[in-house]
């Protein structure tokens, strides 16, 4: 089946960074029902939601409703987007147990995107580690805009090191690395994971991409091979930054999965994402970014991967 190596565990966040850029809300009735079905996929990991508030990012708004329908058990493989300690508090109340504390490392992008300043949030990130892990949760740092900044350019390596080795960190089982526009490049993707292994404190990398400039799944393998262990897509590319000009969807997790090949992705398991993710951006009139999707719907029926 040719198999990636070495291997990454993916993480689907249509539900949270794929919908809002959308026009359209779903209900919390659909939002379960892509969530279950990915789940039953075999998908390991989903990011389900965001506590940002419902009149700045209207998809989100339902987020507390879907975590508190969803399972101890379903809600274990979930992780919710959180910006403040009071985030992980109303998160964890509602069932939640993995956060995702995310800031930019520009001042410029986290006070657009969260309205402070990048050493206001990690000045806070210690009393949200504390939330976390008193209801027994994990906790993630995100650092936004890890490549690039839409307001500020280009970002020093170096800047994203200081934030993983900052102190107040301290607690996070994992560290996220976004391309939060998509610009950056393989060879520069794979420069910094590797020092972000080499250099900070050990935890689990995981790379979040965009698709912009058509660098997606290229940069998601190269993360993989500097030592990223979780890597995040959507349903065919849906998403981007409503806070970030010039961002387009995220790498579509059907690309990387057809890349990637993990050992519970088969033709079949392919022939049920592509159902779903036709229904889903259809539902919500959003165009179709995969390329696996379309060559999955080609005519060349010899391949067994064409469903």
């Amino acid at each position: 089946m040719y198999e990636f190596a070495p291997a990454a565990r993916l993480r689907d966040v249509t539900m949270r960074d794929g919908l809002q850029l959308t026009g359209k809300m779903l209900p919390t009735e659909r939002k379960l029902e892509v969530i279950r079905a990915l789940i039953g996929l075999g998908v390991p990991e989903l990011e389900i939601g965001s506590m940002a508030r419902g009149d700045k990012v209207p998809p989100m708004a339902n987020t507390l409703e879907v975590i508190g329908e969803l399972t101890a058990e379903e809600l274990a493989q979930c992780w919710v987007w959180v910006a403040t300690p009071r985030h992980v508090e109303k998160a964890a109340a509602a069932g939640a147990r993995n956060f995702q504390y995310c800031f930019s490392a520009s001042d410029s992008h986290n006070r657009a995107n969260i309205g402070r300043s990048t050493e206001d949030s990690l000045a806070a990130m210690p009393a949200a580690v504390d939330i976390a892990h008193s209801v027994g949760g994990a906790i993630e740092l995100c650092i936004a805009t890890s490549f690039t900044c839409p307001f500020e350019g280009a970002v020093s390596p170096d800047r994203i090191i200081e934030i993983a080795d900052d102190e107040r960190a301290t607690g996070a089982t994992d560290i996220v690395i976004a391309d939060t526009l998509g610009q950056a490049v393989p060879a520069q993707v794979a420069a910094l994971i590797g020092r972000v292994a080499g250099e900070t404190p050990s935890r689990r990398i995981v790379f979040h991409g965009h698709d912009t400039w058509g660098l997606g799944v290229a940069n998601t393998l190269a993360a993989i091979s500097a030592g990223a262990g979780m890597v995040d897509g959507s349903l065919g590319g849906l998403g981007g930054c409503p806070f970030a000009p010039g961002a387009s969807g995220n790498t579509p997790s059907e690309d990387i999965l057809f890349a990637t090949r993990p050992t519970w992705f088969a033709p079949e398991t392919l022939a049920a994402l592509v159902d779903l993710s036709e229904h889903l951006l259809t539902e919500l009139g959003e165009p179709m970014r995969s390329k696996t999707v379309q060559g999955a719907r080609s005519e060349a029926r010899a391949f067994e991967w064409v469903v």
